[in-house]
């Protein structure tokens, strides 16, 4: 029995960590929709259409980001576009892991330190599906 346990655990982490990464790539088209849905929504709009408006951000940021990456030829356009998005992912890690780790870690410095860790690790997984959704590999796709 503690052997399943083990394994059940082990899945577990697994499976959260791919939903930490997996959807790191669209925290700036979130972050877009989120703000452009509220500005609807007080702006008078109904929650139908306040939905309407930040799906619409949210895939047109997006859309806008992976065409600019895609067709420049600037490798310091890419690398400015590429930090635009990795920036809000890595931002959401440092949350997440700063979050999680003060379950288990009793030491201020630690979790810090485990938080920048994750901050990092997302930022840079971001930033590699990012250049990896440019390319048009389907097999690395995030999802």
């Amino acid at each position: 029995m503690p052997a399943l346990g083990l394994v059940l655990n082990a899945l577990g982490i697994g499976l959260f960590c791919w939903a930490v990464f997996a959807p790191a790539v669209y925290a700036l088209p979130f972050f877009v929709a989120l703000n452009f849905g509220m500005i609807a929504f007080h702006g008078g709009a109904s929650v139908i259409g306040a939905l309407l408006v930040a799906i619409a951000a949210g895939v047109l940021t997006f859309a806008v980001g992976e065409i600019t990456f895609a067709g420049s030829r600037s490798v310091a356009r890419r690398v400015m576009i590429a930090t635009i998005f990795a920036v809000p992912a890595a931002i959401a890690g440092y949350n997440v892991v700063l979050a999680l780790s003060q379950i288990a870690v009793p030491s201020l410095a630690w979790r810090e330190a485990f938080a920048y860790l994750g901050a990092l690790c997302v930022g840079g997984t971001t930033w590699t599906r990012l250049t990896v959704l440019a390319r048009g590999d389907p097999s690395l796709r995030a999802g």
